[in-house]
């Protein structure tokens, strides 16, 4: 027979081991403050590595059917996350720009949040945020759009302490990822409560041809094409593009003959405001000093086109165009570039945080 002091010891074993599994998810770490949380796998995504950062800033490797290859998750967490294990919070789903990855958005702005979550799911170098038309290139599985919406989303909703609701939930997105937060929140209103573009590609419209032409040199691997015939300008090892693929496989014919670019015009932004009545939008835009051999230059006039659009239609919105940056922060130059993202991201994420307080 058990002594009582045994007894006793076995049912506050039992007792710990219950609440630990009961308790929400994020939280069995509290007391272990310099690893990150442990997360489950599920909606189809399997992490595979370790997990890396501490336990408020870090990131994930997960493998998915939907998309080839390995792909992080930065995940940034308020710094208060584990005092309190019954609070949760709403999420900023970041959306970065090619050739990036997660792990190198490192803005501070990001960082600066104690009542909201951000996260920051791999888009891929050149993966636009879409479901290829095309699935059998060599660049193998890019269904980007259900690998976010369908996966990340659910999962993060399943191991962090989130408010899983539209009203606490927002996308943003710089250059590529501008076009992802908007083309997202437009095919799902219902998810997202607000939508920013920091000079994102948010018109691929026939009258922002340079930007469908970008894209298009992006999945062809232009790039590489112009490396591999120059004498020692680059390094075609190091090609964050490759391997090409058909100008097709993301839209279908990009060219506006005979309407053959119908589906770049369906997935166009600029086309389909109207779809973000509900949704509170934001804009952020330099001038790249003029010049057009800048890509904020071009960057400008496409959000000008949306702006006219919104206006049109009678929608609110927040516009920022700070021109040559003289006035946008201290890093700022109106180019295209991190200097004037992080003072956007200064501006955008006290305005989410006095909305999703609301």
């Amino acid at each position: 027979m058990l002594r009582k002091s045994s007894r006793w010891r076995i049912v506050v074993a039992l007792t710990a081991a219950l609440v630990g599994m009961a308790l929400p998810a994020g939280s069995a770490q509290a007391a272990d403050r310099t690893a990150p949380p442990p997360m489950t796998d599920g909606f189809g995504l399997t992490q595979v590595d370790t997990a890396t950062g501490g336990p408020t800033n870090f990131y994930i490797t997960v493998t998915t059917p939907e998309v080839a290859g390995k792909h992080h998750i930065k995940i940034i967490l308020p710094s208060g996350y584990y005092d309190d294990p019954a609070r949760r919070y709403p999420v900023l789903y970041f959306l970065h720009g090619s050739p990036d990855d997660p792990i190198q958005q490192t803005y501070p702005a990001l960082t600066t949040s104690n009542s909201m979550i951000t996260v920051i799911p791999d888009g891929g170098a050149r993966g636009w945020y879409a479901n290829w038309l095309n699935q059998n290139t060599a660049a193998g599985a890019q269904n980007w759009e259900n690998f976010h919406l369908k996966q990340v989303i659910p999962f993060i909703d399943a191991n962090l302490r989130t408010v899983a609701t539209k009203k606490a939930r927002a996308i943003a997105g710089v250059s590529m990822g501008g076009f992802g937060a908007f083309h997202y929140a437009q095919d799902h209103p219902e998810l997202f409560s607000q939508t920013a573009s920091l000079s994102g590609d948010i018109d691929m419209s026939a009258d922002s041809m340079d930007l469908r032409l970008a894209t298009v040199a992006s999945l062809i691997d232009a790039q590489g094409v112009i490396c591999g015939s120059s004498s020692g300008a680059c390094d075609p090892n190091n090609d964050p593009y490759k391997p090409g693929v058909d100008s097709d496989a993301l839209f279908g014919s990009p060219y506006p003959v005979f309407n053959a670019d119908w589906r770049w015009n369906e997935v166009d932004p600029s086309q389909h405001m109207d779809k973000l009545k509900g949704v509170g939008v934001s804009i952020y835009v330099g001038n790249g000093r003029g010049s057009a051999t800048e890509p904020e230059f071009w960057l400008e006039g496409a959000s000008k086109h949306v702006k006219d659009r919104m206006d049109a239609l009678g929608m609110s919105y927040y516009y920022v165009d700070y021109g040559d940056g003289a006035a946008w922060g201290t890093q700022c130059n109106g180019g295209h570039n991190g200097g004037c993202w992080e003072q956007d991201l200064r501006d955008l994420i006290p305005r989410l945080e006095r909305s999703f307080a609301s």
